[in-house]
């Protein structure tokens, strides 16, 4: 993670064009895509213990070496915090000098939120920090709002807040909740401490930081700004 780091190179300049489509399509169909094995396990193995909890609970998915749950667990101490990515490599980095707060999982993110929403889970906070911007034109289907996990998103309700180097995914990303229905902010954050490696990583190497808010089950908008393709600008 160490190093300068290239901005994003994409053939896209704006929102996609058939992104109306595509989150329309994805909002009208259920997704029957099997839940990995491995990520069903993996929520079994922490249901009990969330559960028992009753606690608000925090997703913090794409989480890689869970720096960013664990500033999650002091920014959020009275809720649950649950870092989710699918990469084993990643997670086993994560080091704690005491018993953590929070819970770390290996499982796909869009699948765990499935089952999730079947357990009647409901979030507090959902943080999407620096997730693969997929930055092709041809890979709007991999992106989150492009893809038929983003109608599981929504679902679990809260606030969304996701950040991103490329201004354009972020703004996309707004875009896509509006047309769901639920207005979305955009600005570019004064980062203090870096919340995730990535953040740390493009801060120092010069890139310009945006990020999207919206709270899923309130349309109650926040002071200020105006509605720019979709996605309010505001600034803290």
């Amino acid at each position: 993670m160490r190093g300068h780091s290239s901005p994003v190179s994409s053939d896209q300049r704006h929102c996609h064009p058939r992104l109306g489509k595509l989150v329309s399509r994805h909002l009208g169909n259920e997704h029957r895509r099997p839940i990995a094995a491995h990520t069903r396990a993996a929520f079994e193995a922490i249901r009990h213990t969330v559960e028992q909890r009753a606690a608000p609970l925090v997703f913090d998915s794409f989480c890689g070496t869970g720096m960013s749950t664990a500033l999650l667990a002091q920014r959020h101490p009275d809720c649950l915090i649950i870092g989710i990515d699918k990469s084993a490599h990643r997670i086993n980095k994560h080091s704690a000098t005491a018993p953590p707060d929070y819970l770390l999982v290996r499982a796909d993110c869009g699948d765990f939120w499935r089952l999730a929403l079947a357990a009647g889970w409901a979030l507090q906070w959902h943080y999407l920090f620096y997730p693969n911007p997929w930055p092709k034109q041809s890979q709007l289907q991999r992106r989150l709002h492009g893809s038929p996990e983003f109608s599981s998103l929504l679902a679990l309700g809260g606030w969304v807040e996701l950040r991103s180097n490329w201004q354009v995914y972020v703004e996309e990303f707004g875009s896509a909740l509006h047309l769901a229905g639920h207005p979305a902010w955009v600005d570019s954050p004064e980062v203090g401490v870096p919340v995730s490696l990535f953040e740390r990583k493009y801060l120092h190497s010069g890139h310009p930081l945006w990020r999207c808010r919206c709270k899923l089950n309130d349309s109650a908008r926040l002071a200020g700004g105006g509605l720019i393709g979709g996605a309010q600008h505001v600034q803290d």
